[in-house]
C-alpha cells in the first residue's frame, strides 16, 4: 500500500497543537522518525538535541537500553491496570521504594503530569485540614 510521503501525510492529515496551521502548510517541516539518546533524527537524517525531552515526558532519552528493557519485561506481564478499585504489583513495589527514599512520607499518589500532581496535593492538604482531630504542626492558608 502506498500513499503520500511523510511530510505530505503530516501536512494533509495532522492538526498540530499550538501551531498556526496556515504557516505550517507553507513551510518545509521536520518529520522525526527516530530517537537516539538525547537526540531526535528526522527523515532526512538530520539530528536535533531534544531539549524539551519530547515535552518533558522522556527525561531518560530515546532508546536507552536499560529503560527499554525494563518496559519490555513489564509488558510481558502486565501492560496496564488501573488503580480505580484495584491494586497491581508494579505500583505497590514502586510505592514501597519511593516511600523508603522520601523521608517523612508514607503514601504515594500516582499522576501523569505536574499540574495534576499540584492539584492532588492541594486537595489532600485541604482534606487533612477538614478532618477533625488531625494533628497540625503548621497553619495552612489557601488563598
Amino acid at each position: 500500500m502506498s500513499g503520500p510521503g511523510l511530510e505530505e501525510a503530516d501536512r494533509r492529515f495532522v492538526w498540530h497543537p499550538y501551531t498556526q496551521m496556515r504557516d505550517w502548510q507553507k513551510q518545509e517541516n521536520r518529520v522525526i522518525v527516530r530517537g537516539e539518546g538525547f537526540y531526535l533524527v528526522d527523515d532526512k537524517g538530520r539530528r536535533y538535541l531534544d531539549g524539551t525531552a519530547s515535552m518533558w515526558c522522556n527525561v531518560w532519552g530515546h532508546g536507552q537500553n536499560e529503560v527499554v528493557e525494563a518496559m519490555r519485561e513489564q509488558l510481558k506481564h502486565l501492560q496496564h491496570s488501573t488503580l480505580f478499585g484495584l491494586a497491581n504489583e508494579p505500583s505497590a513495589r514502586l510505592a514501597e521504594r519511593l516511600v523508603k527514599i522520601a523521608k517523612g512520607m508514607d503514601r504515594v499518589f500516582y499522576t501523569d503530569n505536574g499540574s495534576t500532581a499540584i492539584e492532588a496535593a492541594l486537595k489532600m492538604a485541604l482534606q487533612v485540614l477538614a478532618e477533625p482531630g488531625q494533628a497540625r504542626e503548621k497553619t495552612v492558608r489557601v488563598a
